[in-house]
């Protein structure tokens, strides 16, 4: 079976293309149109499009082809324990799920490493949980430059190669990126004091840069977001 995934975010397009299970292409598009023209080349039995900004309607008027509209009241593999269900970033939902799916439905902790810095947990009665949201690298930088009467806007890279700087400016990048490290790793404890075996899977856009993390059931899988979409579609259409 071929499923075509689609994630259309606030400023990118992305796609993969599932094989039985497995990714076997992922491609990224600025445009709408120029996303429509690769997929009307591609070969798939089902769709699935998740979207921040489009509606179902007018998606169905943009896309030559078929396929499932996520949203709140669409069936997922996971119970929803949200306190807010229809608050919930349904991007958030599904990287919890293809992080429960690729931890072979045991608990989990999803850490999403975009604009801003998500974690996902689900128990292990496969109950998602919510858990915790807080800025993300480049808002960090963004915040300490406009909140600020003194201190410049940096740039984030390349990462520092300690934990203590020697000026303003390495300072601030060991503020940012030793603070976010600490911070994943304060939350990764504290959850494993109550899920001992819970695995970790972390994603986004930054994800790549902590690959130092990747060990004892810590996990750097970037298109993370695709596979939890491809779940959901396999749920919804088998």
């Amino acid at each position: 079976m071929q499923n075509l995934l689609i994630d259309i975010g606030n400023t990118q397009i992305k796609s993969g293309l599932f094989k039985d299970g497995q990714l076997v292409g992922d491609h990224r598009f600025d445009s709408m149109e120029e996303g429509i023209q690769f997929w009307k080349s591609m070969n798939f039995e089902f769709c699935l499009v998740s979207s921040v900004k489009d509606s179902e309607s007018s998606l169905k008027a943009q896309l030559p082809f078929s396929f499932v509209f996520l949203k709140h009241s669409t069936p997922t593999p996971l119970v929803n324990g949200y306190g807010t269900p229809k608050t919930l970033g349904l991007d958030r939902l599904a990287a919890a799920v293809g992080a429960w799916h690729l931890a072979g439905r045991k608990p989990v902790l999803a850490i999403d490493m975009g604009s801003c810095i998500t974690y996902e947990l689900v128990d292990d009665l496969g109950v998602y949980r919510g858990g915790a949201i807080s800025p993300g690298l480049k808002m960090r930088a963004k915040a300490m430059h406009h909140f600020t009467a003194s201190l410049p806007e940096i740039s984030l890279l390349p990462p520092p190669e300690t934990d203590f700087g020697d000026s303003t400016l390495t300072c601030m990048q060991v503020g940012i990126w030793s603070g976010v490290r600490f911070e994943m790793e304060g939350f990764i404890a504290a959850y494993r004091l109550k899920f001992p075996e819970i695995s970790i899977y972390i994603c986004g856009g930054d994800s790549q840069s902590f690959d130092s993390m990747a060990k004892d059931h810590i996990f750097v899988v970037p298109n993370l977001v695709l596979h939890g979409l491809n779940c959901i579609l396999n749920h919804n259409v088998e």
